[in-house]
């Protein structure tokens, strides 16, 4: 390329998106243009705008090009994921949340409209980056949200993005750093638990972006389930009468995830959910007992 051509911006959004395509990523174009908007400083749908870009910049997005071309994930790159509405901060050493566990995070907000007024005690286990737990407080203004992770790096990620959301939502968040499997570590009892456990299974083959994702955050086990197995009498124990639960899984997981719920005696109306893809995403279930409310689990 001339030096025009290498920093007229349509070019170079144009020569990144062959790049990107060349290394196998799908999302080619888009990435482009979100780096080159990482790189300005502006927001994607602002590149339209832009005729030029100077030389500095120019060598920078195609320093990060190179790099998002060995497939080192997007969000490292920009150290910003988004979620349910929300700017998360993550890179290495915490799990980028995918997109797919924003239904989740849905139906958790749908089904604390259906609970009781009053506070809402919600607990997300193995919060990572807190992308669960902040998209509950952030919809619902009554929860009352603990976030679980022990993992240190992830725990930065986590206290970090908390402190970075409005003092109505922040204020609402408790961070504890503990393991999901012990109870003593964080309040109870909970009107609502969502999780999104580590649970690919050990010898799966996984994309060259997950394995940039910390391992302890990624696999369980040979079948993926040692962690949700643990988990679930543990929720079981925390949870209220009629309380709620919905644990995310892999996608070969959904039957052996109910199977748990259901052979714990102590959960009722245990429900596989799909993705948009019609994958086998996630499965809820309700705490036996009094208190149940109607209509929940759609």
């Amino acid at each position: 390329m001339t030096p025009a051509e290498r920093t007229g911006a349509t070019g170079l959004r144009t020569a990144a998106a062959r790049r990107l395509a060349a290394a196998g990523i799908d999302s080619a174009a888009g990435e482009a243009a979100a780096l080159l908007a990482h790189v300005l400083g502006i927001a994607p749908g602002r590149l339209v705008l832009v005729d030029q870009v100077d030389l500095g910049d120019a060598e920078a997005f195609e320093a990060l090009i190179a790099r998002r071309a060995q497939r080192i994930p997007l969000q490292h790159l920009t150290g910003q994921a988004y979620f349910a509405g929300l700017e998360l901060a993550v890179g290495p050493g915490v799990f980028v949340p995918r997109p797919e566990t924003e239904l989740l995070a849905d139906w958790a907000v749908r089904t604390a409209a259906t609970m009781p007024d009053g506070p809402l005690r919600v607990a997300d286990l193995c919060a990572g980056s807190g992308a669960l737990a902040l998209a509950v407080a952030a919809a619902v203004p009554r929860a009352q949200v603990v976030a679980v992770e022990r993992a240190p790096a992830a725990l930065e990620y986590l206290r970090r993005n908390v402190a970075a959301q409005p003092a109505a939502v922040a204020g609402r968040v408790h961070v504890v750093a503990g393991d999901a499997l012990d109870r003593s570590g964080w309040p109870q009892p909970c009107d609502l638990i969502v999780s999104n456990p580590p649970y690919v299974p050990a010898a799966a083959p996984v994309s060259d972006e997950v394995a940039h994702d910390p391992a302890e955050a990624v696999f369980s086990g040979d079948h993926g389930m040692d962690l949700i197995t643990a988990m679930v009498p543990v929720i079981a124990a925390a949870l209220i009468p009629g309380g709620a639960v919905a644990v995310e899984h892999d996608d070969t997981a959904a039957v052996r995830t109910a199977a748990v719920f259901a052979a714990d005696g102590r959960f009722t109306d245990v429900v596989s959910h799909d993705d948009l893809a019609g994958r086998p995403r996630y499965v809820t279930a309700r705490r036996n007992g009094a208190g149940a409310v109607q209509g929940w689990n759609a």
